[in-house]
């Protein structure tokens, strides 16, 4: 009997079912459905507490505090991202995520006290939001990228990645539905259990993967022990290796570098930079970083189109029986689900085989280049059903594909770079592109008198660098995945 027929009458009905989605091999399915359902409940967790946010800032800073959270947002990431850094350098990945988690949940009930007591926490609770989306979403795609190797991570991560989308639509709705029963307040500690709920679920992997792929190994090297950060890859044998025990991935990483005499293999591994340096110093992260950055600033610009166009329509639009405000409710109602609904259908049916076929070096271009054809059309025409239709192909495709590469690009980068760089990458350069757009923003209505078609003029000046960047990420790729596969 051939291999093939062997590993497939080996799939679990779960396999087999998961097959109807991407390629997933005998006995893969458990870890990926478990992985699946813990990014599920951290995305319900925060849209639990991101729909009480709304109601804190507006009552206890108002629209301008809101607008300006951004750059609060980046400052607090400047001097927690180290701090995560320092941590990961110390404890082994499922002591950081229990330690990272319980901070939070600590945190959740702290906020939940003093609301009870009446304490204004409407800025502070605004600021902790977004600290708590991007570190602690960073935090589990660092995770699933050491539990798989290159190769099982692109085949795979599209069915984890359907989590995130779901919990994302399943939070928000579910917090509507609660309010009323429990309380707005109570939405907290609803949130906490989910967040309490997907760490068990994390230990429960880590230790599933630990007895899978590192059985054989020395107790001392293992995940268990060492430090979530260090100079380690994954194989596509499965194995943790070490970077300066491969010339092969450190040529193409460009970050080789060579072992003192008398030093130990442990003492190899350990990390050796912080989340900003080994961002800054790498030929393989730093683009990436600045492809986030310019993509959360053309996505904000994109943002900021609609709604100026959509409020003018309100305007217009506005009569005795009907509101601005009721117009742009519904308008947002139905935008909203059809761009959720859309990216869980590409997340389930299109990823996996954008993946498959082409590769991340073409996924990487698809985004760009639908985000160029929109804003390439609004620059002449900013209508409000192009910029609607616009923004939902856009959104829809960075909330599945574009989400699902983020973490692909990860997967054959070393352990220090999973925990400490992703965290810099995906916190403070996401908030920077949001900063930069606030700049453009204040100057082009303040002294330039810039209209919506303009800043879309100026997002196709940046979606060009985008593209640019996007073909040298891919081919700086290609040559990682290669070197993790030899």
């Amino acid at each position: 009997m051939s291999a093939a027929p062997a590993a497939a009458d080996r799939a679990s009905p779960l396999d087999r079912f998961l097959r109807l989605f991407t390629d997933v091999r005998a006995g893969e399915g458990g870890t990926a459905l478990l992985l699946c359902l813990n990014v599920f409940l951290l995305l319900s967790s925060y849209y639990m507490v991101r729909v009480l946010r709304e109601p804190l800032i507006l009552a206890g800073g108002g629209v301008a505090v809101k607008s300006y959270s951004a750059a609060g947002q980046a400052a607090l990431l400047l001097v927690l991202v180290p701090a995560y850094g320092a941590l990961a350098g110390r404890l082994p990945r499922r002591r950081l995520i229990v330690a990272v988690t319980a901070f939070f949940v600590a945190c959740m009930l702290g906020f939940y006290a003093l609301a009870r007591l009446r304490v204004p926490i409407g800025v502070p609770f605004f600021l902790w939001v977004g600290v708590f989306n991007l570190m602690v979403i960073a935090q589990f795609w660092s995770f699933a990228n050491d539990v798989y190797t290159t190769g099982e991570g692109k085949r795979l991560f599209p069915v984890v990645a359907f989590g995130g989308s779901a919990g994302a639509v399943i939070g928000s709705w579910l917090a509507g539905r609660l309010i009323e029963p429990i309380g707005l307040h109570e939405l907290l500690l609803v949130a906490a259990v989910l967040l309490v709920s997907a760490t068990a679920i994390t230990v429960t992997v880590d230790a599933r993967e630990r007895r899978r792929t590192e059985a054989k190994a020395a107790a001392l090297m293992t995940s268990g022990t060492l430090p979530a950060a260090t100079a380690q890859f994954r194989h596509d044998t499965g194995e943790f290796k070490a970077v300066t025990a491969s010339e092969t991935y450190a040529k193409a990483s460009g970050q080789f570098k060579v072992v003192k005499p008398g030093l130990t293999e442990r003492d190899e591994v350990k990390a050796t930079k912080g989340p900003f340096a080994l961002v800054l110093g790498s030929p393989y992260l730093l683009p990436i970083a600045l492809l986030i950055l310019l993509l959360n600033w053309v996505n904000t610009a994109g943002g900021y189109i609609l709604d100026a166009t959509i409020a003018r329509a309100a305007a217009a639009g506005a009569t005795e029986g009907r509101s601005e405000q009721a117009i742009i409710g519904a308008f947002y109602s139905g935008y909203l689900t059809v761009i959720n609904l859309l990216s869980l259908a590409l997340q389930l049916f299109v990823v996996s085989r954008v993946l498959k076929y082409f590769g991340a070096r073409v996924a990487l271009l698809v985004l760009p280049c639908i985000a160029l054809a929109g804003y390439a059309v609004l620059a002449f025409a900013p209508v409000l059903a192009l910029v609607r239709w616009t923004k939902t192909v856009e959104n829809a495709t960075d909330y599945s594909l574009q989400n699902t590469l983020r973490a692909v690009l990860f997967l054959p980068t070393t352990r220090e770079e999973k925990y400490n760089a992703k965290q810099a990458i995906d916190g403070f350069f996401v908030r920077g592109g949001d900063m930069l757009h606030a700049g453009l923003l204040y100057a082009g209505t303040t002294w330039l008198a810039m209209q919506p078609r303009h800043f879309a003029m100026v997002n196709l000046v940046l979606v060009a660098a985008w593209l640019a960047l996007a073909v040298v990420i891919g081919r700086r790729y290609e040559r990682l995945a290669a070197a993790a596969a030899s």
